[in-house]
């Protein structure tokens, strides 16, 4: 059912990984303040594939919360978001490190932890949907 808990687990961490990415800046600079959205113009194919991978977290948790009824498919979804915002955070990590201008003064933005928080939520669902796996295969052995 929609209105479990991994599903509400599931949300959040779409909402994190597709919504707040608007809200909150990865990094400023002394000249502009950068967000997600501001990636896609960049010429770099490295800052591209972050505003992708946001993108694709949030269509993979997205696609698991309505496959409520396979719950096997939908921890594996979990999984691969999961390493995909593993692989997101090592990225955003790098590029922190190698950002130019790093001489200016320049502040690393709240967005840059928005994927670990969409990992502990995904954690929080995988869990709760492996509980609901190991009850339904409780009831079946009493069959």
């Amino acid at each position: 059912m929609i209105q479990r808990i991994q599903s509400i687990y599931l949300l959040l961490a779409t909402a994190i990984s597709g919504g707040l990415i608007f809200v909150f800046n990865l990094w400023s600079t002394s000249e502009h303040t950068t967000f997600v959205i501001d990636l896609f113009k960049e010429d770099s194919l490295l800052l591209n594939g972050i505003s992708l991978l946001f993108l694709l977290s949030t269509f993979s948790t997205c696609t698991a919360i309505f496959l409520f009824k396979r719950r096997q498919l939908q921890f594996v979804l979990g999984r691969i978001s999961i390493l995909i915002n593993l692989l997101l955070l090592g990225l955003l990590i790098y590029v922190s490190l190698t950002l130019p201008g790093e001489m200016k003064i320049s502040e690393k933005g709240i967005g840059m932890f928005l994927p670990i928080l969409a990992i502990v939520f995904v954690v929080f669902a995988n869990k709760a949907i492996q509980k609901d796996e190991d009850l339904v295969k409780s009831v079946d052995r009493l069959r």
